[in-house]
């Protein structure tokens, strides 16, 4: 009976969640807190929980929802539209293509730059990650690094990792990032940089962790590439690859080759520096690529019609992704529809609050993993959780850095296998992996991320870390 059990797909398991979400709503009482204007963004006011009536939600509102999930993430459903069709133009140049080849015939040539490729990749993704809160911005990376590690011998799991875990670790134990540290920081009055001393230990241990264990994993697949749990699915990327070798000069670049990926090279400096210093969002990342597609088309000879039709091509493949990331999103519009979310903020706080210490700091950053999964916007989880998690740090004695450290972890390290995260989803849709695969490929990793998380958190409360 065992063999033919067959998994439900991606789809299937959000929709579940759905359902018991909305099943929830029936059960956990409805509550609300005040909210008030706190430098351009809207935080909760403390101390200003009261219950209110739950609003049950039933089968009307489980089939309303993916609509309205549509309309809520409307923004990113088009981001890896625009993507997948620039992809696309950027693929049927082949271009990209023969650049891994020569990747592949370097590393087999020098197998110091195989050994390199994980580690350095995901150090910058890291460092991207809590320089400036990379999320959005790594969907592009992971057409490129999947292939890539495909073509190495490893597979689509390894492909997603590099820019997606490196980014992720990075977001989590950030030093700097203005999106969610620099918020927190801000509702818990404390200097911007304040703490960056431990937190830079942090984010050095998380990034080397997370190198380590892929590139164990990674070094296990290239001995035995059947060992993965993408093995089969993989095909599709084996297939283009190999498509790609027989079509493109054994990986000999040519003359538009080569002002492809200068062009290619330039977009992706471009975006970092963008988001960095001018504030560029995902509307502003999408023209990019936008332009990025017609300036490849237009280099590669394509008429404007062929440059239309691939770019319509590519955008078509994500189309179960943007079913995926809408039902996600339904998620979170049943549960607040319920009136259900400050219910469960009211009752983590209470929780928090009669323990030890240590354990308090524990248990906030194990609520703030918990909320993540309702609340999956680091910023928007900031403004909701800190006016609370502030002055309940100063009763039960511990500092508001460490408090910060307890949210800015339990908000980051979740975001890698929670179902109502766009970016997680569009990533996995990109990558053609579904959920449960990752979920179950994630598992140790995040087993091990938890531990680090709440050992790191000993030292700040033992120590009194930063201002009380």
């Amino acid at each position: 009976m065992a063999k033919h059990f067959k998994a439900p797909s991606t789809l299937v398991l959000i929709f579940i969640i759905m359902i018991a979400t909305a099943a929830l709503t029936w059960i956990i009482p409805g509550g609300h807190f005040d909210r008030t204007m706190m430098n351009g963004r809207e935080v909760v006011v403390s101390d200003s929980y009261r219950s209110i009536a739950h609003v049950p939600q039933g089968l009307g509102a489980l089939l309303v929802a993916p609509i309205r999930g549509f309309m809520e993430a409307v923004q990113i459903i088009a981001f890896i539209f625009i993507v997948g069709g620039a992809f696309n133009v950027l693929q049927n140049t082949g271009a990209l293509d023969a650049f891994i080849k020569r990747v592949v015939q370097a590393q087999e040539k020098y197998p110091l730059i195989r050994k390199m490729i994980i580690p350095v990749f995901m150090l910058i993704f890291s460092f991207f990650g809590s320089l400036f809160g990379m999320s959005e911005e790594v969907l592009p990376f992971v057409l490129i690094f999947v292939p890539l590690a495909v073509s190495l011998g490893y597979d689509s799991i390894v492909g997603v990792a590099i820019p997606f875990v490196g980014a992720a670790v990075g977001f989590a134990s950030a030093f700097v990032n203005p999106f969610t540290l620099g918020i927190a920081q801000g509702i818990a009055e404390l200097p911007p940089l304040s703490g960056m001393g431990y937190r830079l230990i942090c984010w050095g241990l998380y990034t080397l962790v997370a190198i380590v264990f892929v590139q164990i994993y990674a070094g296990r697949i290239k001995r035995k590439p059947e060992k993965s749990p993408v093995y089969a699915l993989d095909n599709h990327w084996r297939e283009h690859l190999k498509n790609s070798e027989a079509n493109f000069s054994q990986g000999r670049l040519s003359v538009s080759h080569r002002w492809i990926l200068i062009v290619f090279g330039l977009s992706m400096i471009l975006l970092v520096v963008g988001v960095m210093l001018w504030g560029w969002y995902i509307n502003e990342i999408s023209g990019l690529f936008f332009g990025m597609a017609l300036l490849v088309g237009i280099i590669s000879h394509l008429s404007a019609n062929e440059i239309a039709l691939e770019f319509v091509n590519g955008a078509k493949e994500f189309m179960t992704v943007a079913f995926i990331i809408a039902s996600a999103r339904s998620i979170l519009i049943i549960a607040s529809d319920g009136q259900i979310i400050d219910t469960i903020l009211y009752n983590v706080a209470q929780m928090v609050r009669n323990a030890h210490p240590v354990f308090a700091a524990q248990l906030m950053f194990l609520a703030q993993s918990i909320i993540n999964v309702f609340i999956p916007s680091g910023s928007g989880q900031a403004a909701l959780m800190m006016p609370i998690m502030t002055p309940l740090s100063d009763i039960i004695g511990v500092s508001r850095q460490t408090a910060v450290l307890a949210f800015q972890m339990g908000d980051g390290l979740t975001n890698m296998i929670i179902p109502t995260s766009g970016v997680t989803i569009g990533v996995l849709g990109l990558a053609r992996i579904p959920f449960e695969k990752w979920f179950i490929w994630m598992l140790p990793l995040m087993g091990i991320f938890f531990l680090m998380a709440l050992l790191l958190l000993i030292p700040p409360v033992l120590t009194h870390w930063g201002p009380m």
